[in-house]
Order: structure tokens, then sequence, then C-alpha cells
């Protein structure tokens, strides 16, 4: 059985410790990202909706990076709108500078009625580099 290994950011630990949980688990060279959100350093949601998904994608990169992986090391993506006819276009926008090349990650996108404050949740899934 693979040892399964809790990855922190600096930073945002607020919003952790509130809700109990990991920002990521990594169980062998999977990388298993819990839903980002764009909250900022005290936990609380950014309120202006474009902002609010560059800084999930951004959270999503620090919590990458602590694992020693980056984007395009991800495999998996599930987002979850909770207004997906209105905020599509912006959600579109912030995934094209993310993943800019083919072959892109797979994508399900889950429209919702709650995101605890939140309006944008990034979770995704990443093999993470070997190191030699």
């Amino acid at each position: 059985m693979s040892q399964r290994t809790a990855i922190f950011p600096a930073g945002r630990q607020a919003l952790y410790e509130i809700n109990r949980y990991s920002a990521a688990i990594r169980s062998g060279d999977l990388l298993f990202v819990s839903g980002q959100v764009g909250s900022r350093e005290d936990g609380s949601p950014e309120p202006d909706f474009e902002k609010q998904v560059q800084l999930a994608f951004a959270n999503l990169s620090e919590v990458l990076k602590s694992a020693g992986a980056t984007v395009d090391d991800i495999v998996d993506v599930t987002t979850f709108h909770t207004d997906p006819e209105t905020q599509f276009g912006v959600v579109l926008s912030a995934k094209d500078k993310a993943f800019p090349e083919k072959p892109y990650p797979n994508w399900t996108a889950v429209g919702v009625n709650w995101l605890a404050g939140f309006d944008f949740e990034i979770k995704v899934i990443a093999r993470v580099p070997q190191t030699q």
C-alpha cells in the first residue's frame, strides 16, 4: 500500500484549518489536489468573480509547486461553478491561460448551488515528476 503524504503550500493555512483538510495528498507519483478556491490569506473569498477564478488558479499552482509539480503535470481537472451559464466565459479564459497547448487535460465542469461562500472551485489530479 502506498503511503499518503499531506502537501501544504506556504500561506492560506486559515482555510485548511477552518475546514480541516489537506491541500493535497501525494500517493506514489500521483497528487490529488483538494478543490482550490479564490481565497485570500485569511481564508475569505475574493468578491470579484474574475479575480476569484484567477486566484483559484494561482492557489492551485502554489499547491502543485509545493509537491514538485506544475500545471503541465495535471491529467484530470474538475471545476465547480455556482452559475455556469454566466461564469463559463471567465473560466474558459483562465483555463486557456493555464493550458494553452494540446494535449489538454481531461476536464469535467459541474454546476453546484453552494461552495462555502465561493463561486468557483478547481480540483485536479497530477502525476508528480520523478526526481533523479
